[in-house]
């Protein structure tokens, strides 16, 4: 089994050295959907949303949540983020809202915390705009969907 990274000889938790490791381009996307009932996602298209740009807000949430991953993840290293984009498409199969987010960075470590931290602030963000019109929401499909850089190569899901 592997042994992991974030755990000492002891078994305590400690931030992982990443001193030794190379600096390389490194790239994450992660996605997410919140779910809602029709009529709430009508809201969202129409822009009537009683908090006005529900998308839009969603997407700066996303943004400054992926700047402050190492803030609020306890053994996520800070990093120099070099980009970050998050996209949120209506999806009337869902019924709701699809979200990626793309984060990019030179450095010793991965983005993978980052893009995960962007589409879950996005996600939360929606349900705070909608939740007057529409309390059943669902946030879900949190997960990675690329990594590329650094010692593990890619992975694509």
């Amino acid at each position: 089994m592997k042994r992991l990274s974030h755990f000492d000889a002891q078994g305590q938790a400690h931030m992982v050295d990443v001193s030794d490791k190379p600096v390389t381009s490194r790239v994450a996307m992660a996605g997410a959907y919140i779910k809602m009932d029709p009529q709430t996602l009508e809201l969202v298209q129409e822009g009537t949303a009683k908090k006005g740009d529900v998308l839009g807000v969603a997407r700066l949430a996303g943004i400054m949540g992926a700047k402050q991953t190492a803030a609020l993840i306890p053994l996520c290293h800070p990093l120099p983020i070099t980009k970050v984009a998050v996209e949120l498409e209506a999806d009337a199969t869902l019924p709701g809202i699809r979200i990626v987010a793309t984060v990019k960075t030179t450095g010793q470590t991965g983005v993978e915390m980052e893009a995960l931290t962007a589409v879950s602030t996005a996600a939360l963000t929606v349900y705070d705009m909608l939740k007057a019109a529409d309390k059943t929401m669902e946030i879900g499909g949190i997960r990675v969907l690329l990594k590329d850089g650094g010692k593990s190569g890619r992975f694509e899901a």
